[in-house]
């Protein structure tokens, strides 16, 4: 008797125009075919009158490739099929393992197929067009806690994750919790596409967002694709660019240039490092602002807001109630983002280097950031006042607020130092009908107080968590 072969083939999706040209002859040419029976109707045409064919039930992997075995030693060419790729979550792994565990002879051929994600993705468009990851929800033979490790993991790093095993009639919450996971690092429209039965008779394909996906719509015959960071949906179809196009690779209107996707990859980062994970819109986008900028997770204690500070304040800016923030000293100026104050019609005055905060700090015995304020509120009493240095200027609109001479639209307090910064902070907290952002303590600066101004003018791209519009 001479001695089997097994050959282990994948037999793609579910379509015949997708099983390879190299597994269709292995079918024609092999004594037995041993599968589960539900695949069978997909190869039926490749297989001769001659083949034998043993088909089993689901949950009988082991069987089969006993089976198959014992077969080939009886001399047998016998072929074993696995939908889809038979090394991804299919029969060859097993094969193998068995093989090692019988110290058996026989040789052993895995004929690679489609799998169900590259078939999904081609129908998709073209998601995996970057560094991806495959995922399987089932918790049959791993442990859930080891499945959701490598959930967040793909979500930190970015990888376009396909999903295997997303839902049955038992595991119905696991891919709630996956859509969970993603979105505390993944923007909330990152693309999201499934395919039900890809490449048979009733397959559906849908594209949609991680904050509108249904895990509801998915069942145990859908594949589901989350896109990247750099992926979009373009006419239904999602994206992954793979960079060949640079920066002119987003559609018209989702144009992100490198600073922006570095700033939002940051973003993401910071977001999912954070001990809180549930501070309101607000204060997180002005959060996160201030620990890009400062790269110091403290900011969590120490930044302070009025309850809807940030919203409040953009929303006069849009609605073009206020057009002036004034500054305290001229760095904070330089750092507010000059594309920001155009769409929003804004413009930055600082009076430190005015020829009258020059003579009036002479003439009065006070600092020259005093003088400018005072100078400020002449001229603008109802604007945003932001100090990132100075602290006397700080308590001198205090003053001003005290007297009825300002009323201001808000107030950024985050002076830096040792002499008065913590008094001029707490001066400030008393006025609760003027919106304020203050970081508490002796830290601040320019640079702070700078980034916490983007935060309000950029308030409209916090909930999609895209920063550096204007980058």
């Amino acid at each position: 008797m001479g001695k089997g072969k097994i050959t282990v083939a994948g037999i793609g999706p579910g379509c015949e125009a997708d099983v390879t040209p190299a597994v269709a002859e292995a079918l024609r040419g092999c004594d037995v075919v041993v599968g589960y029976k539900y695949y069978f109707r997909f190869v039926e045409n490749f297989i001769t009158e001659r083949t034998e064919c043993i088909d089993t039930g689901m949950k009988r992997e082991r069987d089969r490739a006993q089976q198959a075995f014992e077969l080939a030693e009886q001399g047998k060419n016998v072929c074993v099929i696995s939908s889809g790729d038979s090394g991804i979550y299919g029969m060859a792994p097993l094969i193998w393992e068995m093989k090692r565990e019988r110290g058996s002879g026989i040789d052993i051929e895995a004929l690679p197929g489609i799998s169900a994600f590259q078939k999904a993705a081609s129908l998709l468009g073209a998601p995996v067009g970057h560094d991806f990851c495959v995922i399987s929800l089932s918790d049959l033979m791993t442990p859930w806690e080891l499945i959701e490790k490598r959930i967040v993991a793909a979500a930190q790093a970015d990888f376009v994750t396909a999903v295997y095993n997303p839902k049955s009639n038992e595991r119905y919450w696991q891919l709630y919790r996956l859509r969970e996971l993603f979105l505390k690092v993944r923007s909330a429209d990152t693309p999201v596409g499934y395919v039900r039965q890809a490449g048979r008779e009733d397959e559906q394909v849908t594209v949609t967002t991680l904050g509108d996906f249904d895990p509801e719509q998915v069942d145990m015959f859908t594949v589901v694709l989350i896109g990247n960071s750099q992926s979009y949906n373009w006419g239904g179809r999602m994206i992954t660019p793979r960079g060949y196009y640079g920066d002119d690779r987003c559609p018209a209107g989702d144009h992100a240039g490198v600073g922006q996707e570095i700033m939002t990859k940051s973003f993401r980062t910071i977001e999912g490092m954070l001990r809180h994970d549930d501070w309101p819109l607000g204060r997180k986008w002005a959060l996160l602002h201030a620990v890009h900028t400062t790269a110091d997770f403290e900011m969590e204690r120490i930044l302070y807001t009025d309850p809807g500070a940030v919203e409040t304040l953009y929303g006069k800016f849009r609605d073009g109630v206020v057009n002036t923030i004034v500054t305290d000293v001229t760095m904070v100026s330089s750092g507010i983002r000059k594309g920001a104050l155009e769409r929003l019609g804004v413009s930055v005055k600082c009076y430190l280097t005015d020829e009258r905060a020059a003579r009036m700090a002479k003439e009065k015995g006070i600092t020259r950031t005093q003088a400018g304020i005072r100078l400020a509120v002449g001229e603008h009493p109802d604007a945003l006042f932001v100090f990132g240095n100075a602290p006397t200027a700080l308590m001198e609109l205090c003053g001003l607020i005290r007297k009825g001479e300002a009323h201001p639209a808000g107030v950024i307090a985050a002076p830096v130092g040792f002499v008065h910064v913590r008094e001029s902070k707490q001066m400030v907290k008393p006025f609760t009908d003027i919106p304020k952002i203050i970081i508490e303590g002796r830290k601040g600066g320019s640079n702070l107080a700078a980034t916490l101004t983007n935060a309000i003018l950029t308030f409209d791209d916090a909930a999609q968590l895209k920063p550096g519009r204007d980058v």
